[in-house]
């Protein structure tokens, strides 16, 4: 994910704010049913301009992490929207800046794709939730190997992640999870219409 943002930033910002409800119309019932065990102090990494607030209980204390600081006025206007408290620090998934052992829950959406370093990531995850503590992802990921949607994800991933924002529609991410070093990991596949990066994972992973 590119870390220096100018103009690009600010117009993939807005792009998000503009059209992200479009994917929020094949999710909001998985959403609906995953995020409804969200509880306690909650770090959402690359959590953009808040479409997930919506979802969240009202007395999840949540912390939004995100690297592009033009989604952050984005995400206080949501917030506002809601009637919710907006706590946004900048900042990456690969050196996630929270003491060891001090967060209840850990959430990622269409994140993962794009981390620059995948298992940095999940391992800062693994870091600083508490012993007991709970990732929650929903992600888009690869298709399975040796299909001829891998075959276009993988060709079409230079040009893809220089429009995305560093997305990877090939990224392995349900691969990575299961070797990350969680006691236990519940994930499930689901399609979303959509091209190429139709292949989803949904679930959670404790620590």
């Amino acid at each position: 994910m590119p870390h220096h943002y100018g103009w690009y930033g600010r117009l993939f910002a807005w792009f998000m704010a503009r059209e992200g409800g479009k994917y929020e119309e094949h999710v909001r019932e998985r959403k609906e049913r995953l995020f409804r065990g969200l509880e306690g102090v909650l770090v959402e990494i690359g959590a953009g301009t808040g479409p997930n607030l919506r979802y969240f209980p009202t007395t999840l204390r949540a912390v939004a992490l995100e690297p592009n600081p033009f989604m952050h006025a984005y995400y206080r206007d949501e917030a506002r929207r809601l009637g919710r408290e907006a706590v946004v620090i900048q900042g990456v998934a690969e050196a996630l800046p929270f003491p060891d052992d001090s967060i209840d829950t850990v959430l990622s959406s269409l994140v993962l794709c794009s981390v620059d370093g995948l298992d940095q990531s999940l391992g800062e995850i693994l870091r600083v939730l508490k012993p007991g503590g709970r990732f929650f992802f929903m992600e888009h990921v690869a298709a399975p190997p040796g299909t001829w949607l891998r075959r276009i994800q993988h060709g079409i991933q230079p040009l893809w992640s220089a429009l995305g924002d560093g997305c990877r529609p090939d990224q392995p991410t349900g691969e990575h999870l299961y070797r990350a070093g969680f006691r236990t990991v519940e994930l499930e596949h689901f399609r979303v219409a959509l091209p190429l990066v139709s292949p989803h994972i949904a679930g959670m992973a404790v620590k």
